[in-house]
């Protein structure tokens, strides 16, 4: 079998480019939307996954050097050590909702169970992710446009 070799893509001029060069595998996606659910162990995350534990301690390291994760004494005094999310990390959020969202609006039957993402405050299911301008307009995806900068201007 033959395995490509991984391109990185941090020097492209391309935002969502960098972003996936970070966190363009599933196994990553799967274990920041682990931590956003409370998991902080290596072995909460190896059960809950069913991902082999070379690959998920590759991934933890990963997204620890990446700024995503950072370890911290165990929660409970033991001599574990527990991954949890950096501001950086909890940036993710709607990168996960709207993942969530587009999986539950295209991926499943109408009768299917799924779960859903609620306020935690009132029980009720959170409103879809729109975006807006910057005069609280909704856009959609042919409102916007990508304009590339000059090298020497942002």
């Amino acid at each position: 079998m033959v395995v490509a070799k991984r391109v990185s893509l941090w020097d492209a001029g391309c935002p969502v480019a960098r972003a996936l060069d970070v966190i363009g595998d599933w196994w990553s996606l799967l274990i920041i939307r682990d931590a956003f659910d409370g998991v902080r162990r290596f072995s909460e995350f190896q059960s809950g996954l069913g991902i082999a534990k070379g690959m998920l301690a590759t991934r933890l390291r990963d997204l620890t050097e990446r700024g995503i994760l950072e370890t911290a004494p165990a929660s409970d005094g033991s001599a574990y050590r527990e991954y949890v999310l950096t501001e950086k990390g909890r940036g993710l959020f709607l990168v996960i909702v709207a993942l969530r969202q587009w999986g539950e609006a295209h991926l499943y039957r109408s009768n299917e169970h799924r779960s859903r993402l609620v306020d935690r405050d009132v029980g009720a299911p959170v409103a879809q992710l729109a975006l807006r301008s910057a005069d609280e307009r909704r856009l959609d995806w042919c409102d916007t446009q990508v304009q590339k900068s000059d090298v020497n201007r942002p």
